[in-house]
C-alpha cells in the first residue's frame, strides 16, 4: 500500500514544517507533496530545505488557485504509482491523527473516503458562526438537489483510491477554489463510487489566515447552479466548468463526457446515455430505437 498525502500550499509557512513532521511521524512509510502556489512567505523554501526524500514539492510560478494544485497533485502522485492519495490542508484544521481512521476505510472497500464535520459527535471549532451557517447551507443543497449520500461534500479532508482518480476527470476544469471538491463528488456518486463518511473533529487554523473569500464562495454558488442546470438540460449555462474532453464514447452531455448520471432505476444503454422513461421509445442516431443493455 502506497500512500501519498497531498497539500496545496499558500502563504503556509508557520503551519508547513510542524505538520510535516506530524504526518511524517505517524505515517512513516507515505510519501508526502506539497504543491505551493509561490507563496511570498517562504512556504516552499522551508519544504525544500527538509532533505526528505519522502516529500516533494512543486513549486508554481503563480498563484493558480487551490483546484489546480488539487488536481496537479492527483495526476502527480497516481504517476509515482500511489494506492492512496490522501488531500489535506496545511493549516491543522484538518488533524493529522485522523488519517488512520480514513485510511482503514479503504481496507473496507471504499472508492472515497471524506473527514465529514457533518455526522453526529462531529465539532466546529474551526468555523466561525457566518461560516457554519454558510458550510451548512451549501452541503445541505448538495445533498438534497443531487440526492447524494453524502453530508460533507464541501470536505478538502478525504482519501482517494488511485482507481477512482483514474475514473473522474482531472483535465479541462474551469474552478479554481473549493467547489472543486463537491463537483468532484458529484461526479464520482454519478460514477457509482462507494463513498464513505468518517466523523472529524475540525478544530481552529493554528497560524496564518484563512484563504477563503467572497469571490471563492460566489464561485461555488455559481458552480452549483451550472452543474444543476446541466444535469437537468445536457447544456452549459453560460461557460462550461470543464471543458470537453474526447472520450472512447460519445458523450450524452456537453462538455461532461461520459458522465451521465445515473437514478434509481435507471441504467446505462449502449449509446452511454440514460434507460429512458416508462412509455418512451429510446432514439438511436438515425431515429431508430436502442436496447438498452441488460442489467
Amino acid at each position: 500500500m502506497k500512500v501519498w498525502v497531498i497539500i496545496p500550499t499558500y502563504n503556509e509557512a508557520e503551519n508547513i514544517l510542524p505538520l510535516l513532521s506530524s504526518l511524517l511521524s505517524l505515517l512513516p512509510n507515505a510519501f508526502v507533496l506539497v504543491v505551493d502556489d509561490h507563496s511570498p512567505d517562504g512556504t516552499g523554501d522551508l519544504v525544500e530545505r527538509i532533505g526528505d526524500e519522502r516529500v516533494h514539492l512543486i513549486r508554481r510560478e503563480k498563484r493558480l488557485g487551490y483546484a489546480s494544485a488539487l488536481l496537479t497533485g492527483l495526476k502527480y502522485a497516481v504517476s509515482k504509482g500511489a494506492s492512496f492519495v490522501v488531500q489535506m490542508d496545511a493549516d491543522f484544521s484538518h488533524e493529522p491523527k485522523s488519517l488512520p481512521r480514513l485510511l482503514s476505510k479503504m481496507a473496507e472497500g471504499a472508492d472515497i473516503v471524506i473527514g465529514s464535520r457533518y455526522l453526529w459527535g462531529c465539532r466546529l471549532d474551526g468555523l466561525s458562526f457566518p461560516r457554519k451557517i454558510l458550510s451548512r447551507v451549501a452541503n445541505f443543497l448538495v445533498e438534497k438537489i443531487f440526492k447524494l449520500p453524502v453530508k460533507d461534500s464541501t470536505s478538502g479532508f478525504r482519501v482517494y483510491r488511485k482507481e477512482a482518480i483514474e475514473r473522474l476527470p482531472l483535465e479541462g476544469w474551469k474552478v479554481e477554489g473549493f467547489c472543486l471538491n463537491f463537483l468532484l463528488t458529484i461526479l464520482a456518486f454519478w460514477r457509482g463510487l462507494n463513498i464513505v463518511e468518517v466523523p472529524i473533529p475540525f478544530p481552529q487554523r493554528r497560524r496564518g489566515k484563512s484563504k477563503l473569500t467572497m469571490k471563492r464562495l460566489l464561485e461555488a454558488a455559481l458552480a452549483l447552479w451550472k452543474i444543476y442546470f446541466w444535469e437537468k438540460t445536457g447544456k452549459w449555462l453560460g461557460s462550461p466548468l470543464l471543458e470537453q474532453v474526447k472520450e472512447e464514447r460519445q458523450p450524452t452531455h456537453q462538455g461532461m463526457g461520459d458522465f451521465v448520471p445515473l437514478r434509481k432505476g435507471q441504467r446505462e444503454t449502449e449509446e452511454g446515455g440514460r434507460k429512458p422513461k416508462e412509455g418512451e421509445k429510446p432514439k438511436g442516431k438515425e431515429g431508430e430505437p436502442t436496447t438498452p443493455l441488460s442489467p
